[in-house]
């Protein structure tokens, strides 16, 4: 695909946490962040954890965000296309985007290629080598069979029982996993480098780490991540012939 103007890249906005009135604060500097770049925005890549908490009911959706939302709609509308790739707060989204914002919804990486530059983009949990535990609790949270008895729970005890635990995750509350970690042991660069032997890519771009980085995977190979919109407030911003790392 050729691309006349840019495309940008966010994630791990967690909306929701750690409680609703400081999470408007930083959905209202999303959205200024959404209002400067709309004018030369072609494409916007979510890339997951928007929100800190996601189940679709099958006619029930969580409460609020209505401006996040609100301004999606809007964009898209007008003509900016918007990828949202499901992250492990988030995982749980099933088609309410595609059908009430037409907002395409990705469940896997998935590889696209702009002005020939090919990349490698999604959310990036359960990817490269260890963290076993967590790879395991993700199958179970998106085995049909779980998520089919959770739908049984009224919205009001399943959401909020959700929420509790999601805030209590150490992804939000704790240091240890926002620390880099060195490029050898950054799993996420492993799975790159793993990668590369497979296929040349000349972007990798992930979120969940919740730190933003540059990683130079080869000569002509680079991992991106775009960090985080709690502490960071930092994105990627690719103008067709270099994706680079911005704050807002």
């Amino acid at each position: 695909m050729v691309i006349n103007k840019k495309i940008y890249f966010a994630s791990d906005q967690h909306f929701g946490a750690p409680t609703i009135e400081q999470s408007k604060v930083r959905e209202q500097k999303f959205i200024d962040w959404l209002d400067t770049i709309k004018s030369d925005a072609e494409i916007i890549f979510l890339l997951g954890d928007l929100f800190d908490f996601w189940f679709e009911y099958k006619k029930v959706v969580p409460k609020g965000f209505i401006r996040v939302l609100g301004k999606l709609a809007v964009l898209r509308d007008s003509g900016i296309q918007i990828y949202f790739f499901v992250g492990n707060h988030d995982l749980w989204m099933h088609d309410y985007f595609d059908k009430e914002l037409n907002i395409k919804v990705f469940h896997q990486i998935k590889e696209f290629t702009f002005n020939n530059k090919i990349f490698l983009i999604g959310h990036g949990d359960g990817l490269g080598p260890g963290d076993k535990g967590y790879k395991r609790m993700k199958k179970l949270f998106t085995n049909p069979i779980s998520k089919w008895f959770y739908r049984w729970l009224h919205p009001d005890i399943g959401i909020r029982l959700a929420q509790y635990l999601s805030i209590k995750n150490k992804l939000i509350s704790g240091e240890e996993d926002v620390k880099y970690l060195g490029e050898d042991k950054e799993w996420l660069a492993q799975y790159c480098k793993k990668k590369l032997t497979e296929k040349h890519y000349d972007y990798f771009v992930f979120g969940h780490r919740h730190l933003p980085l540059e990683i130079a995977i080869s000569e002509n190979s680079k991992y991106i991540n775009t960090g985080d919109w709690i502490t960071h407030f930092t994105y990627g911003e690719f103008d067709g012939e270099e994706l680079v790392l911005k704050k807002f």
